[in-house]
């Protein structure tokens, strides 16, 4: 257990240092041994995990989604919401979205290894589905198209976002972007609850954190 603990360490603080890079540098100037310098760990380990760079790439792309701030909802609709305010909240500051960003956006990148869209699509896609099925969404909208359209939507509004402020109102175009969307796919009962406030994705991180606090610690068997 403790040797399995010590990789799953490993793995994470390399996956970290490989992100940092790649958002500062970009995929082509980033080096392995700059990564292994800003992990700290060997050689071996490293290559134990991630046997390229395209690995460490892929590897900094599937880290992208994660389920660490997921607060279940009543309404399915909320929470497809909550996951792009959270996730505007956490971009300034998450090294690991940041170079999932800039990878995703490399052509170059996007040919060989891929780029983290298709996920984000799907996940919106399944959340877009749920609220349809229960009754949520008009009947006229088709899940896998509106997920498209958002994410195509969503990528205008952090690249403005980062453009003219550094992402510091992010929250709010995010908030606006929701405000313009949701009257065109929501029925009106739905609606008129969803909570699309700027401030939404850190209190829905706060109080996803509250919740894992409160989670029993495991029992050793």
């Amino acid at each position: 257990m403790a040797r399995q603990e010590r990789a799953i360490r490993t793995r994470r603080a390399v996956v970290l240092a490989a992100a940092g890079v790649f958002a500062e540098r970009g995929y082509t100037a980033a080096t392995i041994a700059e990564i292994l310098e800003r992990a700290g760990v060997t050689k071996g380990a490293l290559y134990f995990h991630f046997d390229s760079k395209e690995a460490l790439a892929r590897g900094v792309i599937e880290a992208q989604i994660n389920r660490d701030h997921v607060v279940p909802r009543e309404l399915k609709l909320q929470e497809w919401v909550d996951v792009g305010m959270t996730l505007a909240h956490q971009i300034p500051e998450d090294v690991v979205l940041l170079a999932g960003i800039r990878l995703s956006a490399d052509l170059h990148v996007q040919r060989r290894i891929g780029s983290a869209w298709p996920a984000w699509t799907q996940l919106s896609t399944d959340y877009l589905s749920q609220a349809k099925e229960q009754g949520e969404v008009l009947p006229h909208v088709v899940p896998a198209e509106t997920s498209e359209c958002f994410l195509a939507a969503w990528l205008g509004t952090q690249t403005y976002s980062e453009v003219t402020s550094r992402w510091a109102d992010l929250s709010e175009r995010v908030s606006v972007l929701f405000n313009h969307m949701l009257p065109a796919i929501a029925t009106p009962a739905a609606l008129i609850r969803l909570d699309t406030a700027p401030d939404r994705g850190a209190r829905v991180m706060a109080e996803a954190r509250r919740l894992r606090q409160r989670q029993p610690a495991p029992v050793d068997a």
